[in-house]
């Protein structure tokens, strides 16, 4: 097994590489003893791995890498951005086409909202659109109960820290109201959990709906709730520099 970083690449990022997991699960799984290197099981995730090194994990060879790919899907309510879920609610994986590999989301959506969810084969790839160093913004959709004038929507255009948590600036529009409701579209760049849930609920009011149309230069689009659709290998390569997909 190679121990220094000019000969291989951390485990964790090679099982990532392969679309098995995230980074994070691979470790996880390496402290469950369910990862072996040269028929060696793992205790830590601090190993480096190059590419005379055997990977088993669950006790089958780890896949040869594929080129990255990457999907859009119209995520619908009542599903759990998740491969398993301990409440034994139904996940987005479950109802994902058998005809797709296996893949992970980029970031994730809450159980009720809905909207553009990015899939991904490489784990690598669904980190790096994960950071806000990206400087996508995520864009939405958000109808709300209640009355959001300007000057509380000025109050978040900076950033505004909520229970001790910062989030970076929002950009809210009034698209339309209706009764007690109305919409708005709203852009962030962190995307942190529930963060536009948690912004205007610090604001007063309350989302009962919430649609992501966006997320950096890929849209929402004609998608019907349910749909998955691969994006172009040229899209990939004008938006991402991604050579080989």
């Amino acid at each position: 097994m190679n121990e220094t970083p000019e000969k291989g690449e951390r485990i964790a990022k090679v099982m990532a590489r392969a679309g098995l997991c995230s980074r994070r699960e691979a470790e996880r799984w390496i402290l469950e003893g369910r990862v072996a290197v040269n028929g060696n099981v793992l205790t830590t995730p601090a190993c480096v791995v190059g590419a005379a090194d055997t990977v088993a994990v669950d006790g089958k060879p780890l896949p040869g890498l594929e080129p990255a790919r990457l999907w859009r899907y119209h995520k619908p309510a009542g599903l759990v951005t998740s491969h398993k879920d301990p409440e034994g609610r139904r996940t987005v994986f479950e109802t994902l086409p058998k005809h797709l590999p296996r893949v992970i989301s980029i970031g994730r959506l809450d159980l009720t909202s809905e909207g553009l969810l990015l899939l991904t084969n490489d784990g690598a790839l669904a980190r790096r659109l994960e950071l806000p160093a990206t400087g996508w913004a995520r864009r939405y959709r958000a109808r709300i109960h209640g009355n959001l004038d300007a000057k509380a929507i000025q109050s978040v255009a900076g950033g505004v820290t909520i229970d001790g948590v910062k989030y970076g600036p929002v950009k809210i529009d009034m698209e339309a109201r209706t009764g007690a409701n109305a919409w708005f579209a709203v852009s962030i760049k962190e995307g942190k959990n529930r963060e536009v849930r948690k912004v205007m609920e610090h604001l007063g009011v309350t989302v009962n709906r919430l649609i992501r149309t966006a997320y950096g230069p890929f849209q929402l689009g004609g998608l019907v709730a349910g749909d998955v659709e691969e994006v172009a290998p040229k899209v990939l390569r004008d938006q991402l520099g991604i050579s080989k997909a």
